[in-house]
């Protein structure tokens, strides 16, 4: 028997496409889930851009007021793609109203907003999802479980990177993005956080950390009009309010060290996201745009050791749910059907899949401390969220 579960998706920007996109493709990659979501509200203030997504992609309803899908009965689970100064009360709202809640990273502007919808949602007990993507693919998980297995050795060190363009032209539109008050942090809360979630994804906790960030691109222009993506735009230059660059030295409790750098303005690099794991016996390496290769160094020669691919296939992770056989491509959004996958799967069943708003809590509070580091210039305690 196959229950349906109502969905709406609460602000229809690119993410909120993506997340309406990955519902409509549960039951092509994994038929045998026993809930269906039924896309049954869409809301977004922008005008018009509502109706479109229901024309498109069959929403029963819409609505400019996210309030509306609080209160709708035939809604049971909630996408939260709306801007990040939205995330907590949006997600506190939806998560008193008995909504399960898959909400975009960062969850709200600071550790303490991600830490309130958290308490609520545990608070009525309904399941969460956070869109930390870059954990559900394959080669990632193959990665964790061979760190875990103890073949590279014991971890000594890690470097995570995310490096992207997408903020490199000077003329880019000031958006909310680099605004203090809607978009809070820079680079951090939108590359650093995926790198803060990877980082103990992978090798645990991190316990203390130095960090610096700078702005780059101090001024831009003003939009004149509504704006879509990373438009261009010529009107009066404000300032750029939050950081373009960060860099971090890292202690996890472990004992392993850590660099994790990011940048949203570094020209000649399109999603340069990845990481290398190295242990006292090998090491691990995994780059996003390769997606499903995954670089292993293993062995007893110690120098010398010569660094394998394996492509990863239907024995890592959900690539089974996409593809028959190893080293066939996996895209982006394949990531995402994975964790709209796990969010119904937790809906389910009733317990955690994937990552929950509990990584989200761990992850900004990383980042809470990078940024008191930042301005403190010195080494600051990580808190561990209870």
């Amino acid at each position: 028997m196959v229950d349906t579960l109502g969905v709406a998706v609460v602000g229809f920007g690119w993410m909120g496409r993506v997340h309406t996109q990955s519902y409509a493709r549960i039951p092509h990659h994994f038929p045998h889930l026993s809930l269906r979501p039924q896309l049954v509200t869409v809301a977004e203030e922008v005008p018009g851009r509502a109706e479109e997504a229901a024309a498109q992609f069959g929403f029963a309803s819409t609505t400019r007021d996210w309030r509306d899908v609080a209160a709708d009965p035939r809604v049971q689970a909630v996408s939260i793609t709306a801007p990040n100064f939205l995330h907590r009360e949006i997600g506190v709202a939806m998560a008193e109203a008995g909504k399960h809640i898959w909400i975009e990273k960062p969850v709200g502007l600071t550790a303490e907003d991600a830490r309130a919808v958290a308490d609520a949602a545990a608070k009525t007990g309904v399941q969460s999802a956070v869109g930390f993507n870059y954990r559900n693919a394959p080669a990632v998980e193959a990665a964790r479980e061979l760190i875990a297995s103890g073949e590279i050795g014991t971890v000594t060190h890690v470097r995570v990177r995310l490096f992207s363009d997408y903020a490199a032209h000077p003329q880019g539109a000031l958006t909310w993005r680099y605004e203090r008050e809607r978009g809070g942090s820079g680079v951090l809360g939108d590359l650093a956080s995926h790198g803060a979630d990877l980082a103990r994804h992978l090798l645990g906790d991190i316990e203390r950390l130095t960090a610096d960030t700078a702005i780059f691109v101090p001024e831009r222009a003003r939009p004149t009009g509504a704006t879509a993506g990373h438009t261009l735009a010529t009107g009066e230059l404000g300032p750029v309010e939050n950081e373009d660059y960060v860099s971090c030295l890292l202690r996890f409790a472990s004992g392993a060290r850590g660099v994790l750098e990011a940048c949203r303005v570094s020209v000649g690099e399109q999603n340069n996201y990845g990481f290398e794991v190295h242990g006292t016996k090998g090491a691990v390496f995994w780059d996003f745009r390769r997606m499903g290769e995954l670089g292993i160094s293993r062995g007893t020669t110690y120098q010398d050791q010569p660094v394998s691919t394996l492509y990863v296939g239907p024995a890592q992770g959900e690539y089974g749910a996409f593809q028959p056989g190893a080293a066939t491509s996996m895209g982006y959004d394949d990531l995402k059907v994975i964790e709209a996958y796990r969010f119904l799967r937790s809906v389910a069943e009733g317990t955690p899949h994937g990552a929950t708003l509990a990584d989200a809590v761990h992850s900004a509070t990383v980042l809470d401390a990078m940024s008191r580091s930042a301005e403190s210039g010195s080494w600051v305690d990580v808190e561990v969220p209870a």
